[in-house]
């Protein structure tokens, strides 16, 4: 696993709190058994609505998530972090975590940073005035 020392790409904003891993990835795809190829099952659910922001084209090749507080909470499945790598995310940014979720990133090679509430509020604003960055 080669590690994240600087990382540039397009953000993707997901304004949502409280975002957990049946979320992120239900459980109809834990079946598999392989680690990869879950792309497919990231957020299913949610992708299912045309107005997603992952199936909006200004944020095709997305390698940063922006999430509201509290991601990745529930069960401490590793599935979660397998389906967000495997769409291509290398990072994830909120202002919390849910600790079993950042462990799981941390041994996967998904980098978590945890920054302020009004700090995310700003990528937030940045990203969807300008679709891209």
């Amino acid at each position: 696993m080669e590690p994240i020392i600087k990382h540039t790409g397009i953000g993707a904003p997901l304004r949502q709190s409280n975002v957990d891993t049946d979320q992120i990835i239900p459980a109809v795809y834990l079946k598999r058994i392989t680690k990869t190829g879950f792309d497919d099952a990231l957020f299913s659910a949610w992708r299912k609505n045309p107005d997603f922001v992952l199936n909006k084209p200004e944020y095709s090749g997305a390698s940063v998530l922006v999430a509201g507080p509290d991601f990745g909470t529930g069960s401490s499945r590793e599935h979660a972090v397998w389906a967000l790598k495997d769409y291509g995310f290398r990072v994830v940014i909120s202002s919390r975590f849910a600790d079993i979720f950042r462990g799981n990133s941390g041994k996967q090679g998904l980098l978590t940073a945890e920054v302020a509430q009004p700090d995310v509020e700003l990528i937030f604003k940045e990203i969807e005035n300008n679709p891209g960055t």
